[in-house]
Protein backbone atom coordinates (compact mmCIF):
# COMPACT_ATOMS: atom_id res chain seq x y z
CA UNK A 1 0.00 0.00 0.00
CA UNK A 2 1.11 3.30 -0.08
CA UNK A 3 0.19 6.55 1.84
CA UNK A 4 -0.97 9.53 0.33
CA UNK A 5 -1.39 12.94 1.90
CA UNK A 6 -3.27 15.78 1.00
CA UNK A 7 -3.13 19.61 2.36
CA UNK A 8 -5.94 22.48 2.18
CA UNK A 9 -5.61 25.56 4.12
CA UNK A 10 -9.21 26.49 5.35
CA UNK A 11 -10.26 30.29 6.83
CA UNK A 12 -12.64 28.66 9.24
CA UNK A 13 -12.51 27.60 12.81
CA UNK A 14 -11.50 24.33 13.48
CA UNK A 15 -15.07 23.63 15.11
CA UNK A 16 -17.02 24.67 11.85
CA UNK A 17 -14.28 22.60 9.78
CA UNK A 18 -15.28 19.20 11.83
CA UNK A 19 -18.90 19.87 11.87
CA UNK A 20 -18.50 20.38 7.79
CA UNK A 21 -16.60 16.74 7.91
CA UNK A 22 -18.29 14.52 9.64
CA UNK A 23 -22.44 16.64 9.80
CA UNK A 24 -24.05 13.78 7.61
CA UNK A 25 -25.40 17.17 5.50
CA UNK A 26 -22.01 18.08 4.75
CA UNK A 27 -20.55 14.99 4.68
CA UNK A 28 -22.92 13.82 1.71
CA UNK A 29 -21.58 16.68 -0.11
CA UNK A 30 -17.89 16.65 -0.12
CA UNK A 31 -18.02 12.93 -0.10
CA UNK A 32 -19.80 13.39 -3.62
CA UNK A 33 -16.30 13.54 -4.92
CA UNK A 34 -15.96 10.13 -5.09
CA UNK A 35 -19.44 8.93 -5.86
CA UNK A 36 -22.55 10.67 -5.76
CA UNK A 37 -24.96 9.92 -3.27
CA UNK A 38 -21.82 8.65 -0.89
CA UNK A 39 -22.31 8.44 3.09
CA UNK A 40 -21.39 7.08 6.27
CA UNK A 41 -23.84 5.22 8.80
CA UNK A 42 -22.17 5.56 11.96
CA UNK A 43 -22.61 6.84 15.76
CA UNK A 44 -19.50 8.84 15.33
CA UNK A 45 -17.70 7.26 18.68
CA UNK A 46 -14.21 6.13 19.45
CA UNK A 47 -13.94 2.15 19.04
CA UNK A 48 -17.32 1.75 17.07
CA UNK A 49 -17.63 0.41 13.22
CA UNK A 50 -18.52 2.87 10.32
CA UNK A 51 -19.91 2.15 7.43
CA UNK A 52 -19.23 4.06 4.55
CA UNK A 53 -21.61 3.19 1.61
CA UNK A 54 -21.64 4.27 -2.04
CA UNK A 55 -25.37 5.38 -4.11
CA UNK A 56 -28.00 3.01 -2.92
CA UNK A 57 -26.72 2.54 0.52
CA UNK A 58 -26.50 -1.49 0.13
CA UNK A 59 -22.81 -1.75 -0.60
CA UNK A 60 -19.86 -0.09 0.94
CA UNK A 61 -16.79 -0.42 3.45
CA UNK A 62 -17.23 -1.63 6.90
CA UNK A 63 -14.47 0.51 9.08
CA UNK A 64 -13.56 1.27 12.85
CA UNK A 65 -13.19 4.59 14.40
CA UNK A 66 -9.99 3.70 15.82
CA UNK A 67 -9.26 7.65 17.20
CA UNK A 68 -11.64 10.34 18.01
CA UNK A 69 -10.28 13.90 19.11
CA UNK A 70 -13.08 16.43 18.59
CA UNK A 71 -12.69 19.80 16.67
CA UNK A 72 -8.91 17.64 16.06
CA UNK A 73 -8.66 14.72 14.73
CA UNK A 74 -10.34 11.24 13.42
CA UNK A 75 -8.93 8.00 12.09
CA UNK A 76 -10.40 5.26 10.46
CA UNK A 77 -8.82 1.84 9.98
CA UNK A 78 -10.43 -0.29 6.79
CA UNK A 79 -11.41 -3.74 7.51
CA UNK A 80 -13.91 -5.22 4.83
CA UNK A 81 -16.57 -4.75 2.16
CA UNK A 82 -20.30 -4.37 2.64
CA UNK A 83 -22.50 -6.17 0.03
CA UNK A 84 -26.11 -6.07 0.09
CA UNK A 85 -26.04 -4.92 3.64
CA UNK A 86 -24.22 -7.59 5.22
CA UNK A 87 -20.29 -7.28 5.73
CA UNK A 88 -18.68 -9.20 3.22
CA UNK A 89 -15.46 -12.66 5.55
CA UNK A 90 -12.31 -11.69 4.63
CA UNK A 91 -11.40 -12.39 0.87
CA UNK A 92 -8.18 -12.15 -1.38
CA UNK A 93 -9.30 -8.67 -2.89
CA UNK A 94 -10.10 -7.51 0.89
CA UNK A 95 -7.33 -8.56 2.48
CA UNK A 96 -5.01 -6.73 -0.14
CA UNK A 97 -6.48 -3.58 1.89
CA UNK A 98 -7.75 -4.40 5.17
CA UNK A 99 -5.94 -2.45 7.94
CA UNK A 100 -5.79 0.94 5.99
CA UNK A 101 -5.85 3.92 7.39
CA UNK A 102 -7.68 7.19 6.79
CA UNK A 103 -6.78 10.06 8.73
CA UNK A 104 -8.24 13.74 9.53
CA UNK A 105 -5.84 16.34 11.24
CA UNK A 106 -7.06 19.99 11.52
CA UNK A 107 -4.11 22.04 12.74
CA UNK A 108 -4.20 25.70 13.39
CA UNK A 109 -1.49 27.97 11.32
CA UNK A 110 -2.45 31.47 12.41
CA UNK A 111 -5.31 32.38 10.65
CA UNK A 112 -5.77 29.13 9.00
CA UNK A 113 -6.42 25.78 9.72
CA UNK A 114 -4.80 22.95 7.61
CA UNK A 115 -6.69 20.15 7.19
CA UNK A 116 -4.42 16.98 6.91
CA UNK A 117 -5.56 13.71 5.25
CA UNK A 118 -3.52 10.82 5.30
CA UNK A 119 -5.04 7.58 3.33
CA UNK A 120 -3.32 4.23 2.51
CA UNK A 121 -4.21 2.95 -0.94
CA UNK A 122 -3.81 -0.25 -2.49
CA UNK A 123 -1.82 0.29 -6.34
CA UNK A 124 -4.70 0.14 -8.43
CA UNK A 125 -6.94 3.33 -6.52
CA UNK A 126 -3.92 5.81 -6.61
CA UNK A 127 -4.98 7.63 -8.95
CA UNK A 128 -8.78 7.75 -8.43
CA UNK A 129 -7.91 8.76 -5.03
CA UNK A 130 -5.31 11.48 -6.34
CA UNK A 131 -7.62 12.88 -8.53
CA UNK A 132 -10.95 13.05 -6.06
CA UNK A 133 -9.31 13.65 -2.95
CA UNK A 134 -8.51 17.46 -3.66
CA UNK A 135 -11.76 17.77 -5.31
CA UNK A 136 -13.47 16.87 -1.99
CA UNK A 137 -11.39 18.98 0.40
CA UNK A 138 -12.16 22.46 -1.97
CA UNK A 139 -15.54 21.33 -1.37
CA UNK A 140 -14.72 21.02 2.19
CA UNK A 141 -13.22 24.41 1.64
CA UNK A 142 -15.84 26.15 0.20
CA UNK A 143 -18.45 24.50 2.51
CA UNK A 144 -15.97 26.03 5.24
CA UNK A 145 -15.31 29.19 4.30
Amino acid sequence: MEKLIFNIDIKASKEKIWRILWDDETYRKWTSAFAEGSHAESNWNEGDKIYFLGPGGADGMNSLIERKIPNEYMAFKHLGEIKNHKEVPPNEETEKWSGAMETYRLDQKGDVVDLHVEVDVIEKHIDYFKDAFPKSLKIVKELSE
